[in-house]
């Protein structure tokens, strides 16, 4: 919606409207229904709000673009202290809920926030059976037509426009922060994308070969018990290769690992692999390809995620990927993912799919050209959405814009599982290098990181207990850049490594 348009709205409204926030349920926007506006000054317990109170406007409405959507979406804003800006917060999973703790955090901070449900409850794909409409509000349209009513109703109370609008995201919030960038470019003036589902067919299709590797009979299947033997020769082969043995693999493209290292010699035990198992650790860490055509399909996980396979290679299917086949690829609730194909049914997928869910298009030069900052992290321990799918799609950018790092710049983090967590230095904010970017043009040369170190015991030496101060910190490099240690500071400490090849 254009502002000479959102003026008109506003000019309908009475006098006193901006800055009161219960008159907002008096505005009149497209396919809008109000069902909220209050001003809170004490969280009500339903919010489950970590953050401390704040007087806030808070404003719910329902968004109606096509006759079968039902979007329901918050905006949460400060009623004093704004620092101007918007700030959008995004979703996991199959989404259908809003991020009220995230909504929390963000007006804590002084930005109005909005969040969504992305037009439907709860978190299976159940919503889309019959319902191609539901299923794009969910892929895409929720999210625009969040921003578009959400930038309307902070003009209304505040009386201006947001000065700055960002959106921050993580796994399928990734997914959305670059669905923004490459379909609607005029929306954020900044955007973080943490560890996205961008190839959304391709991780559905990986988790399912997992699957079937790993019960192709009884044999195959890796019980939890051995993840930690393989972790292990994965670092012994791995950890020293960036000159610093901490227990974290700084660039997992550069080990090469074999899980025939581990293979059983005296029968079945907890620290070793028989061979059925040998082949199954080779398909987790492998790219899932076509059988007739040897296509490649989505990449394996990285050297370095063993910890997390239980989620690709546990008793159960990733629930993500599987209702994705159910309940959008076959319309199918009773489809058993055993009878995939992966010539036939990932052919159809991608066929259907025709860049509804994923966010592939690598044309991100109308974000770029009015301005837009994309920053985008994945971590390298990653078990639910390979790492190397993000290294594919800045791969893919680059390939078709040329450079792009003042516009785009991709973090990858050592051990880093999904979206937060992991054996090191992991624990970092992207949003203010994005800010500090857009608002000062000053781009990230790097990001750093930290641990309290007392939670995590080095394989080669004790770490004393602390009182919970980060004494462990570690730069995050910008791609295809990696931390180099200098080899004589505290392999522990940022200031012990700069950003080289």
């Amino acid at each position: 919606m254009g502002w000479k348009i959102l003026v008109l709205l506003l000019s309908a409204l009475p006098a006193s409207a901006a800055g009161q926030c219960s008159d907002l349920a008096a505005l009149r926007l497209p396919h809008t229904t109000f069902t909220l506006a209050e001003s809170i000054t004490n969280w009500p317990a339903n919010m489950n709000s970590a953050s401390p109170p704040r007087p806030i406007c808070r404003v719910a409405a329902t968004l109606e673009p096509t006759p079968d959507s039902h979007i329901l979406m918050e905006v949460w804003m400060p009623e004093s202290n704004w620092n101007g800006k918007y700030l959008a917060v995004g979703n996991g999973g199959w989404s259908g809920s809003i991020a009220r703790n995230a909504l929390a955090v963000a007006v804590t901070a002084g930005y109005a926030a909005s969040s969504t449900d992305t037009g439907h409850q709860g978190s299976s794909a159940s919503f889309a059976l019959g319902h191609p409409e539901k299923l794009i509000d969910y892929a895409y349209r929720s999210e625009h037509e969040m921003a578009l009513t959400a930038k309307s109703i902070i003009a209304a109370f505040y009386g201006e426009r947001p000065r700055l609008s960002y959106w921050n995201g993580c796994s399928a919030g990734g997914k959305q922060g670059l669905q923004e960038a490459q379909r609607y470019p005029e929306d954020f003036d900044g955007i973080v994308a943490g560890s996205p589902a961008a190839n959304w067919t391709g991780r559905a299709a990986q988790s399912l070969w997992v699957q079937q590797a790993v019960h192709k009979d009884e044999a195959s299947y890796i019980p939890p018990e051995k993840y930690a033997a393989v972790h292990g020769a994965v670092l012994d082969a791995c950890d020293a290769l960036d000159g610093v043995k901490d227990g974290v693999i700084e660039n997992p493209q550069a080990c090469k690992f074999d899980p025939q290292v581990l293979l059983c010699r005296n029968g079945d035990a907890a620290d070793c692999l028989t061979a059925p198992q040998v082949e199954a650790a080779r398909k987790i860490y492998g790219a899932s390809v076509n059988p007739r055509t040897g296509a490649r399909v989505y990449p394996g996980l990285a050297s370095g995620s063993e910890l997390s396979w239980r989620i690709w290679g546990g008793p159960q299917p990733l629930s993500i990927g599987l209702d994705y086949f159910r309940y959008v690829v076959f319309e199918d609730p009773q489809w058993d993912y055993r009878t995939l194909d992966f010539d036939r049914d990932i052919a159809r997928a991608e066929k259907l799919d025709h860049d509804r869910i994923n966010a592939l298009n690598p044309n991100l030069k109308p974000f770029f050209a009015r301005g837009g900052k994309l920053i985008q992290y994945h971590g390298w321990n990653d078990g639910q959405i390979s790492p190397f799918n993000s290294v594919e799609y800045y791969r893919s950018v680059e390939a078709l814009l040329g450079p792009v790092g003042d516009s785009y710049r991709l973090f990858m983090v050592p051990g880093m599982g999904h979206c937060t967590g992991g054996e090191g230095a992991t624990s970092f904010d992207a949003l203010p290098a994005l800010e500090a970017w857009v608002e000062n043009k000053a781009a990230p040369a790097r990001i750093v990181a930290s641990r309290v170190r007392s939670s995590y015991v080095s394989i080669d030496e004790p770490v004393p207990l602390t009182s919970g101060k980060a004494d462990w910190t570690h730069p995050l490099c910008p791609y295809p850049q990696v931390a180099v240690y200098n080899g004589k500071g505290d392999p522990h400490d940022a200031a012990s490594y700069v950003c080289g090849k």
